[in-house]
C-alpha cells in the first residue's frame, strides 16, 4: 500500500498544485487530506476547486471548523478572507467533512488530536514560546483509542515522525501551503520550518511495516508571498518568502 498525505493547505493553490504535480510525477494515486484547507490571504476559492475536484478522504481542521461555526464578523482575518472567496458549495462541503477518518482499515486521520482539532499532537509550547517536542508519554496518553498501526495528524505545519512505545507510527506530513505563523496559544510563539518550499509526505507499507517519505517540492512562493502583501498581510508574506516570521 502506497499513499500520499497532505495537510494545511491554508488557501495555497500554487503550492497545492505543486505538490499534486509531484504526487503523481512519483507514480502515487492516492491522496488524504488531513484539513486546515482555505483559510489566509491567498486563493481559497482555486484552492476549493483543486481539491473538491480529487477524490480524496478529507478530514477537517479547526480553521475549516471556524469557517463554518463563526459569523464573519467573528472570524479571524484569514478565515474571513478564505470566507469571502467560498462559494455556498464549498461551505456545505466542508460541513460534511468528518473530523476524523479510518483509510484503508488502518491509517487513522485526524487534523490535530483525536478530540481537539486546535491542540498540538507532537508539540509543546514553554510559557516562553519555545515549541519543543513533547515527551513520549504525553503524545502516547493523546493517543489512547487510536489503536491503528500508522496515525496521522497535521496541525503544526512541523514535518515529523514519532514511534510509539508499541510500534504504533504518527507521522505528521508539514504544511503545503503555510511554512511559518505565530499564533497566542496556548502561549505566543512562532512556528517556523525555515524554508519556503511545499511539505508533504509519501507512506508506504513494507515487510517491516510502515515507511515515511518526506517531500518538499518547489514552487512560485514569491507570487503568494506578493499576494499577501497585496492583500495587507506582511506577516505571511515574509513567512511565505521565507519560512520565517518577520
Amino acid at each position: 500500500m502506497r499513499f500520499a498525505a497532505i495537510a494545511d493547505v491554508h488557501g495555497n493553490h500554487l503550492a497545492l498544485e505543486a505538490v499534486l504535480a509531484d504526487i503523481a510525477a512519483q507514480g502515487v494515486t492516492e491522496i488524504v487530506n488531513l484539513g486546515d484547507c482555505f483559510s489566509g490571504p491567498l486563493t481559497a476559492g482555486r484552492t476549493a476547486e483543486l481539491l473538491r475536484e480529487r477524490d480524496m478522504l478529507t478530514v477537517r481542521g479547526n480553521h475549516d471548523r471556524y469557517l463554518i461555526e463563526q459569523q464573519r464578523e467573528a472570524m479571524h482575518l484569514s478565515d474571513t478572507a478564505a470566507f469571502d472567496q467560498l462559494t455556498a458549495d464549498d461551505l456545505q462541503w466542508l460541513r460534511g467533512l468528518p473530523t476524523s477518518a479510518v483509510y484503508r482499515s488502518e491509517v487513522y486521520l485526524c487534523h490535530a488530536t483525536p478530540a481537539n482539532d486546535s491542540t498540538y499532537w507532537l508539540e509543546s509550547v514553554s510559557t516562553e514560546g519555545h515549541v519543543f517536542l513533547k515527551p513520549l508519554a504525553e503524545i502516547e496518553a493523546l493517543a489512547t483509542g487510536a489503536d491503528f498501526p500508522l496515525i496521522l495528524c497535521g496541525h503544526s505545519h512541523i514535518p515529523r515522525l514519532v514511534r510509539l512505545s508499541d510500534d504504533r507510527l504518527i507521522v505528521n506530513p508539514g504544511s503545503v501551503g503555510c511554512p511559518a505563523y505565530d499564533d497566542d496559544r496556548p502561549h505566543y510563539h512562532k512556528v517556523e520550518t525555515g524554508h519556503p518550499l511545499a511539505s508533504y509526505c509519501i507512506l508506504e507499507k513494507g515487510e517491516t511495516g510502515w515507511l515515511p517519505a518526506f517531500r518538499t517540492v518547489a514552487y512560485d512562493y514569491m507570487a503568494m508571498s506578493r499576494l499577501a502583501n497585496e492583500n495587507a498581510r506582511p506577516d505571511w508574506a515574509g513567512a511565505l518568502a521565507t519560512g520565517w516570521m518577520p
